[in-house]
């Protein structure tokens, strides 16, 4: 670490996919159609933005897939002054350590976070850079569906995230073993919800619900999709 990284502080990265309708939420869609799934996820990574620029821990990169050139990652970077970035090729661990990586050479400390959390916070994210910045050399924050929504690194190791089996309860168990086998000191959170699938949207802020379902009685069949949950938050 050098000294300039060092009194970079913290970066706060981002990740979002571009807000296509039918590519992503796709879960969501037997609830709010396609286009609502994806003007959900538009306002979500708007609050995680929000979240980010708010907690005024440093630079806040949007790490966008498949890349920077969708005009709502445009507006962010104007509206916000905000960095975009593009998360490349690879599976989820790839694209993170690469995220972690790039932020590691300018600044002490790095905390990615998810962009489907409607609960995250600007607190929540000082809570996670005090961990750090006490000594802890990894800090998370669970997802209540066994991933996790949050991880804040003060270095980085490959064997954080290769082949670790994204999309499924064995997330954040094999995510400890590995951290425990590196011999680092781990801080964990309070768990956060992330919204996957219609019966998630009855925690969703009710103004944020109702103006998405006006004429819904209710979310739809909860099982509609016949698939599992997500990554924990990360997308």
């Amino acid at each position: 670490m050098t000294a300039s990284a060092a009194e970079a502080g913290c970066r706060v990265i981002v990740f979002a996919r571009a807000p296509e309708p039918g590519k992503v939420k796709t879960r969501l869609i037997p609830a709010l159609s396609a286009a609502g799934a994806a003007e959900l996820h538009r306002r979500l990574v708007g609050h995680s933005l929000g979240a980010a620029t708010g907690a005024r821990l440093g630079p806040v990169e949007l790490w966008c897939a498949p890349d920077t050139s969708d005009p709502f990652f445009r507006e962010c970077e104007r509206r916000l002054g905000i960095s975009l970035w593009a998360q490349g090729e690879g599976d989820l661990g790839a694209r993170m350590q690469r995220a972690f990586e790039s932020a590691l050479v300018h600044a002490a400390r790095a905390i990615l976070i998810g962009s489907d959390i409607p609960a995250l916070s600007a607190q929540y994210l000082r809570d996670a850079e005090r961990a750090l910045a006490g000594g802890d050399d990894v800090v998370i924050g669970p997802a209540e569906d066994g991933g996790y929504v949050l991880v804040g690194l003060s270095h980085c190791d490959p064997e954080l995230f290769r082949g670790i089996p994204w999309g499924g309860p064995k997330v954040l168990p094999e995510t400890r073993r590995r951290i425990a086998a590196l011999g680092w000191r781990l801080s964990e959170l309070p768990a956060l919800l992330d919204i996957d699938r219609p019966e998630d949207l009855e925690r969703l802020p009710q103004e944020m619900r109702e103006s998405l379902m006006p004429a819904a009685g209710g979310v739809g069949d909860p099982n509609a999709s016949g698939t599992p949950r997500n990554r924990g938050g990360l997308s």
